[in-house]
């Protein structure tokens, strides 16, 4: 069984207990029997059952429970334009409780895409990201390159055949202008809530406003496939980005809004670099792995680590920019 995607979330109290949560190529969304320790071989409970044409999970994100500090929901979404809520019910299971679907049809008319044929068009979901400021709307990257602006709050229903045990609803609602091919990751701004960043197969970084929908910067960073983008946790205008060439890059807006400040040469071999993240309890520490099945941390210097001098007044103008 290939994974694709892999969700932690780490327990509370006196016992810690991180639980990991796969999505695989098959579709289902699984997560380890918590009667096995960790370090055997999972029993894995898989509570979506796929079919023969199931799409893969494209990344599965853990979420606050809402009213319940200490719980946590499951959120997947998938190529075939779904993203499905599960809630745990306790011995090692989850329930679907909420769903979605993108829909062609139903995209917001800021959508300027080639025509489809009459019919329902499932739009790939590729890569999500919250919104550190209102927990209910996020971020979708696409197989056809657009992020979407989306919401959990969505009421209306989606137009569409796919089967569901719970009610589909349509949660776009803002269209952003395309990359040049899918998006393999997005991130928002820990420092403010209308700036993301997405990053895709044609090899730029977006940098984008929530109030508008052509980007306020496209920076090309690899000749390559971009697979994952990270804003810092701790500095508003620095951010990483890791290739398809192996390389991992730090950008820090503040020096240069086109050049890399660091240049980390992950892989000898120029495979690529999947998937990265900063610590943000350490945050000095930046992991990333790559297709060697190797996970790196490295340990970034205190120029990326402490806040410069009007750095949060410096991002705040370069929102006032796009917005304008």
């Amino acid at each position: 069984m290939a994974w694709t995607v892999l969700g932690w979330t780490m327990g509370t109290g006196a016992r810690l207990s991180p639980l990991c949560v796969p999505g695989t190529w098959t579709g289902e969304t699984c997560i380890p029997s918590s009667r096995r320790p960790w370090w055997r071989s999972p029993a894995l409970s898989c509570v979506w059952p796929s079919t023969p044409c199931s799409p893969p999970t494209s990344q599965v994100v853990w979420l606050p429970e809402p009213g319940h500090s200490h719980r946590f929901q499951v959120l997947s979404v998938a190529t075939d334009g779904k993203v499905l809520l599960w809630q745990g019910i306790g011995a090692g299971q989850l329930q679907l409780t909420e769903g979605f679907a993108l829909v062609m049809q139903q995209l917001p008319r800021s959508t300027k895409l080639k025509k489809h044929p009459r019919g329902e068009t499932e739009v790939g979901a590729t890569a999500v990201a919250f919104s550190s400021f209102d927990p209910r709307l996020f971020i979708l990257g696409t197989e056809g390159g657009f992020p979407l602006k989306c919401s959990l709050a969505a009421g209306e229903a989606a137009l569409t055949r796919m089967p569901s045990s719970v009610p589909l609803r349509a949660p776009a609602q803002f269209t952003f202008s395309p990359h040049g091919g899918p998006i393999y990751s997005v991130s928002c701004s820990p420092f403010h809530r209308n700036l993301f960043l997405s990053a895709g197969t044609d090899g730029h970084v977006h940098l984008y406003s929530m109030l508008q929908a052509p980007p306020l910067t496209s920076l090309q960073l690899s000749l390559k496939y971009l697979f994952a983008v990270r804003w810092s946790p701790v500095r508003p205008l620095v951010f990483a980005a890791a290739s398809g060439k192996g390389d991992v890059q730090l950008f820090d807006l503040q020096k240069s809004s086109q050049k890399p400040t660091v240049l980390i040469k992950q892989t000898q071999d120029e495979s690529p670099v999947y998937c990265l993240e900063f610590n943000s309890q350490q945050t000095q520490l930046l992991a990333a792995g790559d297709a060697q099945g190797t996970v790196k941390v490295w340990q970034l210097s205190t120029e990326f680590t402490e806040q410069g001098p009007r750095e949060a007044e410096d991002l705040d103008c370069l929102a006032a920019e796009v917005a304008t």
